[in-house]
């Protein structure tokens, strides 16, 4: 049987990072009457298998549920299967296509595998909402419908906006929030995380509840984490996420790259140390008596642990020093090839180029190469032009030294030691291939 902690020392825990709680006292009374009864709550938080290569910004949410399921209580992890081919429509101006039965299938077990990275697979309760929906008949759907009306539909946000922009909104969008809510129905929740942008979706299903003759389910939400640069919410499109599969050292120096503002709120989200140890950290950090660095290194230490293990962290540790600190280069540093072809500048005569030279040693004269297209080809820009802006900014490093110039001179072949911000790579520039010149002339 559960050996709960007391309900101060439970609410001091899962308010950490919260955003909103509603209602505080409801959720104190859910937490009393649980220790009474020696009966863990049912906590649930909905996922749509629809872009399973999650980021730290995640798992803020799964961390919560980690907290509740640390405090002894029952998590479920709903995969919104049936769902997910409606589509949430939470701040999106257009109607999304719904999924296929496949993609949330492969999705699905993707996002599995990562949750677990966080949560306990044998406390866990993994659970789909079909196993209800798929056994809905057309009378059961309208009974839901009735429970809410189109004037309170139109209330959210994102609704109301295309409305009056004169957007379309399909009819199925309007059921994603009735759905959701009956999941809270069919599982009994006690709590519901989710997002801040996702309020609206979890509010509904406190009245469903209501609605079906339950005690509503206490809402709470998580913040938006913001990614790298301190200021947008974390995200993959932005180019600011740290994805929790990206390799250790990757991770510990992304972490690194932060503001020692942001470090704070990374420890807050991304951590299970309780606020008043973060709170002395402040204080050791402000006074002199610990180091900002040291405690960046030390937050980076623990979540690429949390995510890959104890060694590798350790290793990323070693191998980040190295690079940074002592200007080193790590054992395990990636090596890429490229051709000259591919970085020469523009109007450089391929045709005079002598192939081979790799076989018989180096070029007699330099040959000028294209630093933003070296970055490109190396897998350190996404573009020529973001690697035009790293050159400006200063963060593109060969050989240990800072360029800014926009043209190198090299005799071929050559390997540089190349570094974009937080980005390394052994890069090797290889001659003219045969089928080049032979092609140019």
């Amino acid at each position: 049987m559960p050996n709960f902690p007391p309900v101060d020392e439970q609410l001091a825990y899962i308010k950490k990072g919260s955003a909103e709680i509603i209602r505080e006292s409801e959720l104190r009374a859910k937490l009393e009457r649980s220790c009474a009864a020696d009966k863990p709550l049912r906590v649930k938080a909905g996922f749509d298998p629809t872009a399973p290569d999650l980021h730290l910004g995640h798992t803020v949410l799964l961390r919560k549920l980690k907290h509740f399921e640390d405090l002894g209580h029952t998590v479920i992890f709903l995969i919104g299967d049936f769902t997910g081919m409606i589509g949430d429509p939470t701040g999106r101006s257009v109607t999304r296509p719904p999924l296929t039965r496949e993609e949330i299938d492969k999705n699905a077990e993707t996002y599995k595998a990562q949750v677990f990275k966080i949560l306990d697979p044998r406390k866990t309760v993994i659970d789909f909402n079909s196993r209800w929906f798929s056994k809905f008949t057309a009378e059961d759907l309208v009974r839901l419908a009735a429970k809410y009306t189109v004037s309170q539909m139109l209330e959210r946000e994102d609704f109301h906006k295309r409305f009056q922009e004169e957007k379309p909104i399909a009819l199925h969008e309007l059921l994603y929030a009735l759905a959701q809510g009956y999941d809270s129905v069919a599982l009994e929740a006690d709590v519901e995380l989710g997002g801040t942008d996702q309020k609206f979706n979890l509010l509904v299903g406190r009245e469903i509840q209501r609605a079906y003759g339950q005690e509503s389910q206490v809402v709470l939400t998580t913040p938006i984490l913001e990614g790298l640069g301190g200021v947008q919410k974390m995200s993959k499109s932005l180019g600011n996420a740290i994805g929790i599969n990206e390799p250790p050292l990757e991770m510990y120096g992304k972490i690194m790259s932060i503001s020692d503002e942001m470090m704070w709120r990374y420890y807050e989200l991304l951590t299970d140390i309780s606020v008043s140890e973060i709170e002395k950290m402040k204080r050791d950090a402000s006074s002199g008596a610990a180091h900002p660095m040291n405690l960046k290194k030390e937050l980076a230490r623990r979540i690429v642990a949390d995510f890959h293990s104890t060694e590798a962290a350790a290793k990323a540790a070693e191998d980040w020093a190295k690079q940074y600190q002592k200007n080193e280069v790590p054992d395990d540093v990636e090596h890429v090839s490229v051709r000259y072809d591919d970085v020469a500048p523009q109007g450089v005569d391929l045709r005079s180029m002598k192939p081979g030279l790799a076989e018989v040693g180096r070029s007699s004269d330099p040959l000028p190469v294209k630093l933003d297209k070296l970055l490109v080809h190396s897998g350190l820009a996404e573009s020529v032009s973001d690697g035009s802006r790293k050159i400006k900014q200063k963060a593109v490093r060969i050989n240990g030294e800072v360029i800014t110039r926009p043209l190198l001179e090299v005799h071929l072949p050559v390997e540089l030691t190349v570094r974009a911000g937080r980005l390394l790579r052994r890069v090797l520039i290889l001659p003219v291939s045969k089928e080049t010149v032979s092609k140019s002339s």
